[in-house]
């Protein structure tokens, strides 16, 4: 297992295990999952407090604890942010100093813990101040509840923003896919006329990689926004093909190689999976010790379609 560099050198592998569907499966298959991230190498833990109203974390916090693994040997990391109605539509964002606070505190207690490795910014809230956010983060980290902070989904801009105030980000969270290329595709697009050249996350890759931001991948296996999986998808063919491809070149499955093909990225160093199934999690942590050669890499990228300028 490849791992990557993470507040207070500590180390954080690759693949993180992703906890938004544990919610509705048995306690069992949780920590079975768990038991197999954890033997394949995994070490760090995603949540968010919205995730089935907090009942993932609740879920996480009870096999982690009926597992007896010690806090010391996992990274755990929640977000907080989006508010939600009772029928579970997403109604506002939320950066006050009190909420962030708050929702800090009741993540502790759900997942019977004493401190957050890392609290994310769910996404970006438009009426935030940076300074209540500075604040929070400061009574937090010096409360000892939480260790260091990141963003989820933000631009260039908007990060920039917080930084001014104080703020420290050690990592931001972007979709991010063979089917979800968007962090990179101004890029290879500059002053193009082409739909390619819209710089819809703005420019957030850039700016995460010059101020030493990590990144992380989630949706890693999506198309689109939840629209499903490219893999086996009759939509994309040729990609299916050079997937299949490098999976029997590299011994593991074309998941994998979806994996490793984030992974070859040198901003992205670590790949949020979502996967509940035992089995599955084990073979999707190959992904790690895969390194793509740059031609496999710009194979695969073009095999999704697009046309280099």
């Amino acid at each position: 297992m490849r791992y990557c560099n993470w507040a207070d050198n500590r180390k954080a592998s690759a693949i993180v295990m992703g906890c938004m569907r544990i919610a509705d499966k048995p306690l069992v298959q949780t920590e079975q999952v768990i038991v197999n991230a954890m033997t394949a190498g995994v070490n760090m833990f995603d949540l968010a407090d919205v995730y089935a109203g907090g009942h993932a974390e609740r879920v996480f916090g009870v096999a982690i604890r009926d597992l007896k693994v010690p806090r010391k040997n996992y990274i755990l990391q929640t977000k907080c942010g989006i508010r939600k109605d009772q029928g579970g539509k997403i109604v506002r964002f939320d950066f006050s100093k009190d909420y962030i606070i708050n929702s800090a505190e009741d993540s502790l207690r759900r997942l019977n813990t004493e401190y957050l490795d890392v609290l994310l910014l769910h996404r970006p809230d438009t009426l935030v101040e940076a300074d209540e956010v500075a604040e929070a983060f400061e009574l937090l980290r010096t409360s000892g509840k939480v260790r260091a902070f990141g963003v989820s989904n933000f631009s260039a801009r908007q990060m920039e923003y917080l930084q001014k105030a104080g703020v420290e980000i050690v990592t931001n969270q972007m979709q991010f896919s063979l089917g979800h290329t968007a962090p990179i595709d101004a890029g290879f697009n500059v002053n193009m006329y082409k739909e390619e050249s819209v710089t819809r996350a703005g420019d957030a890759m850039e700016y995460c990689r010059a101020n030493g931001i990590l990144m992380q991948a989630w949706s890693p296996l999506q198309y689109g926004f939840f629209e499903g999986t490219f893999l086996g998808n009759e939509k994309f063919p040729t990609l299916n093909a050079e997937l299949d491809r490098l999976a029997q070149k590299y011994d593991c499955t074309p998941s994998a190689i979806a994996f490793a093909w984030i992974l070859r990225h040198p901003a992205f160093t670590q790949v949020v999976t979502g996967t509940s199934t035992p089995e599955r999690m084990a073979e999707l942590c190959k992904a790690a010790d895969i390194r793509l050669t740059s031609e496999e890499w710009y194979s695969l990228y073009l095999s999704t379609g697009k046309i280099l300028p």
